[in-house]
């Protein structure tokens, strides 16, 4: 290369010096034109790109029109101010998230549907979304323990605006779930047991789906706190343990009570013997008993433990949580016999059958059973 540019060294064109001068003139003022033109071209082509990457989302939406937002859980501060835009809320996305930032919101925004109007400031979004979405009106229910599932719906009924036939049906479409669910609900009977009796704040808009959700969840819990270590290796599952507490919380009224029935329960089902609860033979015809028939006692049905050993199929009521805790720890005894003796509810206990007959004919004499 260097001796190239020796070669040319001491070259002068033709036309002297001013020729020279104007040609390199004229070469910068190309080059100018050409990397000017390039620059412009470059830069037009990053907006264009710019733009169908991030489309403008400011729209001319008339100001003051009432809209509502729904503001999903986890959404981020950038989906949050689309969301806005889309509705006219605010004119810029980008806009509402740079405010965001400025005002170290982003961990503060809240889920929830939101009553808004067009048009807004962007100062005045954020601090609603950082209160919060307006609560409806809270109130409360109770469904007390013992009922079969027809008369939760019931009682759910008599406490909200909804039917029974709206509680049924979510139910049985689907939309309420349980860990303890056995199969796919075909019936209510499917569902018996698993609506926890107890009291409950919920909201004037929860759907009679929402509030089934919370029952279904709260026996979930119960049960899954329970420990079953002593039931399990007896043989029999959680939900079993949920069926024992059934029968336990149809048959007792006194909680100190509760482990010794579960005993019998167990006594029984360890030596083969047919449980005979009255409790599981007035679910089978129905309820509304409340003196057994010898016509009773034959119906022809697997809750009818006077018939079938072994457990009913499903629980026969919802349960409190001293039912569960009888039911997953029962008393050690070899009591195989109980029977009503006392108008305080108490029993009288025993594993010696006729004993318990002279227990039954003391009853009957004090008028305590029929």
């Amino acid at each position: 290369m260097s001796d190239d540019l020796g070669r040319y060294a001491d070259y002068e064109p033709d036309g002297g010096g001013w020729g020279t001068v104007a040609r390199v003139a004229g070469t910068i003022a190309m080059i100018v034109v050409l990397f000017g033109g390039a620059y412009w071209g470059v830069r037009k082509l990053a907006d264009t790109v710019s733009d169908a990457i991030t489309p403008s989302d400011e729209t001319l939406v008339a100001p003051g029109l009432p809209v509502q937002v729904d503001i999903p859980i986890g959404a981020s501060a950038g989906e949050i101010g689309s969301a806005l835009a889309e509705a006219g809320v605010v004119s810029s996305s980008a806009d509402f998230e740079r405010a965001v930032r400025a005002q170290r919101a982003t961990d503060r925004l809240q889920a929830g549907v939101y009553e808004m109007e067009t048009g807004m400031e962007v100062d005045e979004v954020i601090a609603l979304l950082v209160e919060g979405p307006a609560q409806a009106d809270i109130f409360r229910i109770t469904v007390i323990e013992g009922l079969r599932v027809d008369q939760t719906l019931a009682s759910l009924a008599r406490q909200t605006e909804y039917d029974e036939d709206a509680f049924a049906e979510a139910l049985l479409d689907g939309s309420v779930t349980s860990d303890l669910l056995q199969d796919e609900a075909v019936s209510l009977t499917d569902w018996e047991g698993l609506l926890f009796p107890d009291t409950y704040e919920v909201t004037s808009d929860y759907t009679p789906a929402q509030i089934l959700q919370v029952l279904a969840t709260t026996t979930d819990r119960r049960v899954a706190g329970i420990d079953w270590t002593r039931l399990e290796d007896a043989g029999y599952t959680s939900y079993d343990g949920l069926v024992i507490a059934s029968l336990i919380e149809r048959e007792v009224r006194v909680d100190a009570e509760r482990p010794l029935v579960a005993s019998v329960i167990m006594n029984r089902l360890e030596d083969g013997m047919l449980l005979q609860i009255d409790a599981t033979v007035v679910y089978a015809v129905g309820g509304g008993v409340e003196v057994l028939t010898a016509d009773d006692l034959a119906i022809d049905s697997p809750y009818n433990t006077y018939l079938y050993s072994g457990l009913p199929p499903t629980p026969i009521s919802g349960v409190r949580l001293a039912s569960l805790v009888a039911a997953a720890d029962w008393a050690d005894t070899d009591f195989l016999f109980y029977v009503l003796t006392s108008e305080e509810g108490t029993h009288s206990f025993t594993n010696d059958y006729d004993e318990f007959l002279g227990f039954v004919d003391q009853a009957r004499a004090d008028g305590i059973i029929p």
